[in-house]
């Protein structure tokens, strides 16, 4: 009942965190500035950036679940705190305040929060649950791309 709980509670955070950095993309991918950057040949169409944080944010959640459930700790806490706040941030490093080169460094942080999940955090339940983790550093991975092309070229 408690995993249900954290569950819950961790999709209500996600989905929140999104829909505040949503807020703050400032017209995001259908604005002048973003639409007048060079973007990278495997840039995704608009829908797919939706359809990509919905499925993360369901499995993020549920890894959330199980790791909180099984080892819930201060440093747990405070690493999920930081993970929420570089991924609400970039939107509004990139998107409104156009600081690419910072927004770079965020995602990579980002990233490597999500590595470290990964790799950290990997035996007894966990050892199957960290696969969760995968739709997320997929996309950050394609993301990161994404943010150093425009980096490069704009």
């Amino acid at each position: 009942m408690k995993r249900n709980y954290f569950f819950i509670f961790f999709l209500v955070i996600n989905f929140t965190g999104l829909a505040i950095g949503s807020w703050l993309m400032d017209g995001g991918s259908t604005g002048d500035w973003y639409n007048n950057l060079s973007k990278a040949p495997w840039t995704p169409t608009g829908w797919v950036f939706g359809a990509a944080w919905t499925t993360i944010m369901l499995t993020f959640s549920w890894y959330l679940a199980e790791l909180f459930f099984n080892r819930a700790s201060k440093f747990l806490w405070i690493l999920y705190g930081f993970q929420v706040l570089l991924n609400v941030s970039w939107n509004w490093i990139f998107f409104s305040q156009h600081l690419t080169n910072i927004a770079l460094v965020i995602i990579i942080l980002l990233t490597l929060v999500i590595f470290y999940y990964f790799i950290t955090f990997r035996n007894d339940r966990l050892k199957i649950a960290k696969y969760l983790l995968l739709p997320y550093m997929i996309w950050l991975c394609i993301a990161t791309s994404l943010n150093t092309y425009i980096v490069i070229n704009n």
